[in-house]
């Protein structure tokens, strides 16, 4: 007979004041109890022992394909919370995307916060829930983690750091240096929005529009394009530079031109009119919900059937394609008829927006 070992649960450190203390980053029972109370209480489980590493059973990995897909990124968005989300919620989005544009499905995250000494207690609570239910709604587990806290002036309220181990299953190869002349240009819905949605926030321009961040994880789309279009070639989430950059990049990848139709480019029309205002180009705005999928045309039609059967992907659109070229540049059809470069974003259009 086997027989479980009993865990005890741990009995949860409290935090008794309102706003972080340097003493809460000093490795002592004040910063216990900050990890405790925060995020243990959001992400964990009280019968896990908090030890320097999380481990996993390795069949756990194998039984979903044979090569894993690790990744990183840092978000220190302003403000932190935005009509859409807040910075919890598009890191976690942010790195399951981030494995799901290569074929992987996420399974484990990490999480490390550093934050402002003076910070409310309150507000840091409210990210971990928000990351904590995110990662509930996407199926992966924040498993391990880190909190430093620096002085107030040293950072800008949190900085969040995430990353993320998945697997990709044995049948998908997606690259970039597989995109061909002729293959098809989708993107699975209206561009723009979160770089909008992150600047209407700040109030800086003194603009009131309904505009909210495209912030959501990916990965289901991505599986149900990939099951209905296996030939898919590559796959990226468009975010800081905008879809413009992203192509950019397929275009230098790939050494093949792309060339996009402006009247088939989906951009809400609140979008546009806020671009017009500011003298801002919505090619180069942030996405945290948008992918640029590179399909053969044979299966392009399956790929939009299976975005357009998903709810983030009900304004999917064909967009353009790879055509034959030397340069290797983007370009665009306009409205009018001529054609003009999309370059690559150059400086910084908004700053602080993921």
């Amino acid at each position: 007979m086997n027989i479980v070992p009993f865990v005890k649960a741990r009995t949860l450190g409290k935090v008794n004041v309102s706003a972080v203390t340097l003493a809460h980053g000093g490795g002592g029972k004040a910063m216990k109890d900050l990890i405790d109370d925060v995020f243990v209480a959001a992400f964990g489980d009280a019968a896990e022992p908090l030890e320097d590493q999380a481990r996993f059973e390795l069949a756990s990995f194998e039984a979903h394909g044979d090569r894993l897909a690790f990744t990183t990124d840092s978000f220190v968005v302003d403000p932190l919370f935005f009509p859409g989300g807040d910075i919890g919620k598009l890191a976690v989005c942010g790195t399951v995307n981030d494995l799901a544009v290569g074929g992987a499905v996420p399974m484990f995250l990490s999480c490390a916060v550093i934050v402002e000494e003076g910070v409310s207690i309150d507000l840091l609570r409210q990210v971990a829930r928000s990351m904590a239910r995110t990662a509930s709604e996407a199926g992966v587990r924040i498993v391990t983690g880190d909190t430093k806290v620096v002085p107030r002036g040293a950072c800008d309220k949190m900085f969040v750091t995430t990353t993320g181990i998945g697997i990709i299953p044995a049948s998908y190869a997606l690259g970039v240096d597989k995109a061909r002349a002729g293959d098809v240009v989708l993107v699975n819905g209206l561009l723009g929005d979160h770089g909008a949605a992150i600047l209407c926030a700040r109030g800086d321009m003194a603009l009131d529009t309904p505009i909210a961040s495209d912030c959501a994880c990916l990965h289901e789309l991505i599986a149900s394009i990939l099951a209905a279009a296996p030939g898919t070639r590559f796959i990226r989430d468009a975010t800081r530079g905008g879809i413009a950059t992203v192509l950019n990049e397929i275009a230098e990848g790939s050494q093949v031109a792309i060339e996009i139709e402006e009247g088939m480019t989906p951009i809400r029309e609140e979008v546009k009119a806020f671009c017009e205002v500011l003298g801002l180009d919505p090619l180069y705005l942030a996405n945290e919900g948008k992918i640029v999928v590179i399909v053969p045309p044979d299966e392009a039609e399956g790929a939009l059937a299976a975005m357009r059967g998903h709810p983030l992907g009900a304004d999917a659109a064909c967009i353009g394609r790879m055509i034959s070229g030397q340069d290797c540049r983007v370009t665009m059809r306009t409205t009018f008829g001529g054609r003009r470069i999309v370059d690559m974003l150059v400086g910084e259009q908004l700053p602080r927006i993921c």
